[in-house]
Formats: C-alpha cells, sequence, structure tokens
C-alpha cells in the first residue's frame, strides 16, 4: 500500500506540469475521481476540463465518484458552477440515485440542495434508496418530497424494492409513511411476493399483516 501511495505520489508531480490537453487528461481525471483524489480533480478543472465529460463507459464523474465512495471529489464537483447536478448515464442513471443507493446521507442532502430531481418518470432516487443498507437515506428523500408510491416502468414501488433488497428498517418506514402493502405491479407481484422472492419469510408475514389492515 506504501509503494502504491509513492508511485502515485510521483504520479502526480509529473501530471502538475502536463498540459489539460494532452490526450491522457481524461484518464488521468477518472482516474483521480476513483481515488478520491480531490487536488487533481480541482487543478483540471480550473484549467478548463469538462465536468460533465463522460468516462470511456459512458459515466459522469459526479455519478461516480457517488459509487466509487469519493466524497472529496464529490464535494469537489458540487462546488464547480458548471457541474450538471441530475447528468444521466446510459442506464438514465443520475448522481442522486447513487448517493441514494450508496446511503450516502451527507451526499444526498447536497445534491438536494443543488436541486436535484427527486422525482422523476421511472425508476427514482426512492426506489435505489429502498435498497440502500441505510434507512437514513429514505427519510431524508421522503422528508424533502418523494413520492412514496412512484413506479417504475414495470410497476415496481419502493416498498416492493425495500422488502427484497433493503433493511427490514427501510420497509419500517416505508410502511409507517404510507407506503401501500397491498400494491402490485405489472407482472401481479406485491410486497409480500418481494420478500418472499428473496426468502425473507418473516418480512413476508409481517407485510401480509399490514396488507389486510
Amino acid at each position: 500500500m506504501i509503494k502504491k501511495h509513492f508511485r502515485y505520489a510521483i504520479y502526480l508531480t509529473v501530471l502538475t506540469v502536463t498540459s489539460v490537453g494532452h490526450a491522457d487528461t481524461s484518464v488521468d481525471f477518472f482516474r483521480a475521481v476513483n481515488l478520491d483524489d480531490d487536488r487533481t480533480v480541482k487543478f483540471l478543472l480550473e484549467r478548463g476540463f469538462d465536468p460533465n465529460a463522460l468516462s470511456e463507459r459512458g459515466q459522469n464523474s459526479l455519478y461516480l465518484a457517488f459509487r466509487e465512495g469519493s466524497p472529496k471529489v464529490a464535494a469537489a464537483l458540487l462546488a464547480h458552477p458548471k457541474t450538471r447536478i441530475d447528468g444521466t448515464n446510459g442506464a438514465d442513471e443520475t448522481p442522486l440515485m447513487m448517493a441514494a443507493l450508496r446511503g450516502h446521507v451527507d451526499g444526498a442532502r447536497r445534491l438536494l440542495d443543488r436541486g436535484a430531481a427527486l422525482n422523476r418518470a421511472g425508476w427514482t432516487p426512492l426506489h435505489y434508496a429502498a435498497c440502500s443498507p441505510e434507512p437514513g437515506i429514505v427519510a431524508l428523500l421522503l422528508d424533502r418530497g418523494a413520492q412514496i408510491e412512484a413506479s417504475s416502468p414495470n410497476g415496481t414501488t419502493a416498498l416492493m424494492m425495500a422488502a427484497r433488497y433493503g433493511p427490514e428498517g427501510a420497509v419500517d418506514l416505508l410502511l409507517a409513511r404510507g407506503a401501500s402493502a397491498q400494491a402490485r405491479n405489472d407482472a401481479g407481484l406485491g410486497p409480500v411476493d418481494f420478500a418472499m422472492l428473496a426468502g425473507r419469510e418473516s418480512l413476508a408475514a409481517r407485510l401480509e399483516a399490514a396488507a389486510t389492515r
């Protein structure tokens, strides 16, 4: 690990004397995003690198910062006036959706403060938050006005996603806020079915009880 950081320190020294127009600038930039190297990101942004440029795999830098767990880079990008807060990738995912999935409550709050779209057509940040290990992200989005019954392109709700992929705390929170345990998606599946598909029998039983109230 020490050798790795030493080699990277040498790399940074070389980078600071290169031109932003160098063919490898994009590679340098996205490597810095992945490593949470805000110094290099700020250096390149100050010299004109587009914060909305896409990586070789079509991901924007703000989305990647949350996906890779790079909070310092995320803060640098959020502070840049030209960063598009709702820039999407090929799967129509936004930075807020990834911040929600990863459970980055502070990052999600900053995105919302910058005007990130909370309710949108198709999959929403709340669907992603329901799958997060951190129920607090669900609470944040609901407090900011997320539509609790928003449905995905196939009619799936956040409660269904939480029932299969999220912690029980997220399920309880959604139920307490009024999410329907009776809703069905286009395949005829409801929260109880989603829990059963995940082998969560006790949770399925609680959801079934909630559906009959």
